[in-house]
């Protein structure tokens, strides 16, 4: 069976991601076609894999997640789990904020001179995320199996 691949317009009429999205998110390698990835207009193609990574991300950015965090997520799972977007079946992550004390050299102190946050990106577990949201830090689904079933419908009509 062949493989269905979609223009950008198209792409972007499934996903509800503006032409300027795709061209950026393309020139910045977040999300990059597998046909043609530097050409203009009908030479760019998206594949399946590609559609629920826009959906991700056009999601991630509506809900409020900054550009970087949504790349960085995004870049992440596919690195953790390069099946996820191929294999046509969706998975539950969070991400949890972790905060790191360190000096400014990077040495952890017993009195931190700087806390930074970052996020890490885990398997969606419902004690977890409790247990981080009654300590007072925030939990950000990424609920990619909520996404993959609103392209699926997308894609049926």
């Amino acid at each position: 069976m062949q493989e269905t691949f979609f223009t950008s317009k198209e792409a972007a009429e499934i996903t509800g991601c503006t032409l300027r999205q795709l061209q950026y998110w393309r020139e910045r390698g977040v999300i990059v076609p597998v046909i043609s990835d530097t050409g203009t207009g009908r030479s760019i193609y998206y594949s399946k894999s590609n559609l629920l990574e826009l959906a991700a991300m056009s999601y991630w950015l509506s809900v409020g997640l900054s550009f970087d965090i949504a790349s960085t997520t995004l870049k992440k799972l596919k690195d953790q789990e390069p099946e996820l977007f191929t294999s046509g079946k969706g998975k539950r992550f969070m991400l949890l904020s972790q905060v790191q004390e360190r000096s400014p050299l990077g040495v952890p102190l017993a009195e931190p001179l700087e806390e930074k946050v970052s996020l890490e990106l885990v398997e969606f577990d419902r004690k977890k995320a409790i247990a981080s949201l009654d300590a007072g830090k925030p939990v950000i689904p990424v609920w990619l199996d909520e996404i993959y079933q609103r392209l699926a419908v997308k894609l049926d009509k």
